[in-house]
């Protein structure tokens, strides 16, 4: 049989080391479908197709991939309607820098640009979300455009895209593909004269702190051992916890919306503040009064959150090596102890009141105190993907970094729904990992169609469900701007219930004392499971630091609940937060 055009594209993407594609199959997409279906699968040295229930679910399953192993994975969407749903996992996925290829299936080459049934022009549409994207016109232009869209992907970190009208992906191929030449990522040291000014930025100032970012993968111990020797504290962003927190005496948490200990406040009291690695999108919580120096790998990026005195072009790694040698130890330590104390206070006064002991009789389920169960009984290098919201503030607070976990959520696009999604991708990517989906009710019913794809492949996926019956972090929202919630509530639902009738194990805990065995049960299940924990709806969390216009939008938006008769609720909320207000901390 002739090689296809379709041949000639997944024949690409197994040069590639892609194992998978996801998605739903079409008539435009047929021919490439065929070709999968002709590779004999994976386990023949070709390559499987994943079929899933909803494409959004296709580009976050192929971008948790991406991130879990660091090779190129690939997702796939049918003309029309179906690539349209791609578009948001894919904003996802090239937002986080995973190396995606999204084949989007086109009408009939002779009708574009004629209104043909579901006419779309993807090319255009994916345009924001993508590194690269290219029409296929003709079998002799394939090879070029294949390649060009593959290494792409592998060498920008990023997605592209390649659309391909379902004649052409049926047309013999009219010309062999080169091999890919993907390159791999360099180190970038800066030069003599900015590693010089770095250096002496730090020895001259007298207080420095260090904030980390995703961009510290890879340094951990330098960025430590730079700590230990200018006694700096470290905060880091959320991308920067996986990969700083773990074996880190200096730790002070993390600043932003979902932040916690001294991180914040650490920072602010810097004479100095080094940036690494972090591109942190929230300028109101950088100082703006403190001398900064940003190493980024990407120059792009440098200054463009806060004022930078000192542009620093390199990788983290090399930059921090190169500058070892000329920053003298600083015997002053009080600085650094300053703020591991009010770190300590903090974590134990905000962060770890509802986590402790006297949570264990309190119903509704407290959040914190499941999540801190939850990390007890999670393997040491257990995968976790978190749904956007409240869930994203009790895993940044309570499940912590081993150097063996890997954390994925939607941390710059913000999606909701891409915690179970994502789960099946990095759990496909790494079968004898444990893979954790820790999801809310508002996320996981919006893709709720995908324990049917879980089901189906029988990916033994563990989902811990956060019920809280509303949308959190948006009611979190509305009270901070003065508005009485409103539109938030999500029906309760058995989850549970519904999670064994598609073929789970399945079991929903209201009561705290039975949390820790429900999840040993269901991790020890050989397959799909879910534990529906029935949580307070009333416990919200507010950032490290909270503006006094933000605390009377808050009582603000309480009266107002108030006013429309809901005393009740506004005192049950009192109760359930008063834990998260931030206490003062000393600087002496």
């Amino acid at each position: 049989m002739a090689t296809t055009v379709a041949d000639q594209l997944v024949a690409g993407l197994i040069e590639a080391g892609v194992q998978r594609i996801y998605g739903i199959v079409g008539d435009s997409l047929n021919p490439v479908v065929d070709a999968v279906r002709r590779t004999g699968g994976s386990k023949q040295g070709g390559i499987d197709w994943i079929h899933v229930r909803h494409e959004e679910a296709a580009a976050f399953a192929a971008s948790a991939e991406a991130q879990t192993t660091g090779r190129i994975a690939a997702c796939a969407g049918s003309c029309g309607p179906g690539n349209l749903h791609l578009i948001n996992g894919l904003y996802d996925a090239q937002r986080s820098g995973a190396p995606v290829v999204a084949i989007a299936s086109h009408i009939p080459s002779s009708e574009i640009g004629m209104g043909y049934f579901q006419e779309t022009h993807p090319d255009r549409l994916f345009v924001e979300c993508s590194l690269f994207r290219e029409l296929i016109s003709t079998p002799e232009q394939a090879p070029r455009v294949i390649r060009s869209a593959i290494q792409a992907a592998g060498a920008g970190g990023g997605v592209s895209v390649i659309t391909l009208p379902g004649d052409i992906a049926s047309q013999t191929a009219a010309a062999a593909m080169d091999p890919l030449a993907i390159p791999s990522h360099p180190a970038i040291t800066p030069p003599k004269e900015v590693i010089d000014r770095l250096a002496t930025a730090i020895n001259d100032a007298e207080k420095v702190a260090i904030f980390a970012g995703y961009g510290v993968a890879g340094a951990h111990d330098e960025v430590v051992a730079l700590a230990e020797k200018i006694g700096a504290p470290i905060g880091h962003s959320l991308r920067g916890k996986e990969f700083i927190q773990y074996d880190n005496p200096y730790d002070v948490g993390m600043t932003g919306l979902l932040g916690y200990g001294a991180a914040h406040a650490g920072m602010h009291d810097a004479d100095l503040l080094l940036m690494l690695g972090t591109d942190f999108p929230y300028s109101q919580f950088l100082p703006e009064k403190v001398t900064t120096a940003q190493v980024d790998i990407d120059p792009t990026k440098i200054g463009r959150r806060t004022a930078v005195q000192i542009p620093v072009h390199g990788d983290v790694r090399s930059t921090l090596q190169a500058i070892e040698p000329l920053v003298a130890r600083k015997s002053d330590r009080k600085y650094l102890d300053r703020w591991l104390r009010n770190h300590e206070k903090a974590m134990k006064d905000v962060v770890g009141a509802y986590s402790g002991k006297k949570a264990a009789d309190l119903v509704p389920i407290h959040p914190e105190y499941a999540a801190s169960i939850l990390d007890d009984v999670a393997d040491d290098d257990a995968i976790f993907t978190t749904d956007t919201g409240m869930c994203n503030v009790w895993t940044a607070r309570y499940i912590n970094p081993t150097g063996k976990r890997k954390f994925i959520a939607s941390m710059l696009h913000g999606s909701m729904a891409n915690a179970l999604p994502q789960a099946m991708g990095a759990q496909m990517a790494s079968p004898g990992r444990q893979v954790i989906s820790i999801s809310g009710d508002g996320g996981l019913s919006m893709l709720l169609s995908e324990i049917l794809t879980v089901a189906m492949y029988k990916i033994p996926v563990k989902i811990v469900l956060f019920d809280n019956s509303t949308l959190g972090m948006v009611k979190a929202e509305m009270l901070v701007d003065g508005y009485p919630d409103y539109g938030v509530d999500v029906p309760h639902a058995d989850y549970a219930a519904l999670a064994e009738a598609a073929g789970f194990w399945g079991r929903k805990v209201e009561q705290p004392g039975d949390i820790r065995a429900a999840l040993e049960a269901a991790f020890a299940v050989d397959g799909p499971a879910l534990v529906q924990l029935v949580t307070d709806p009333d416990a919200l969390s507010v950032p490290p630091k909270i503006s006094g216009s933000q605390i009377s939008g808050f009582a603000m938006g309480l009266s107002k609940v108030v006013l429309n008769g809901g005393a009740g609720e506004a005192v049950r909320m009192a109760k359930s937060n008063l834990r998260n207000i931030p206490k003062p901390h000393t600087t002496r």
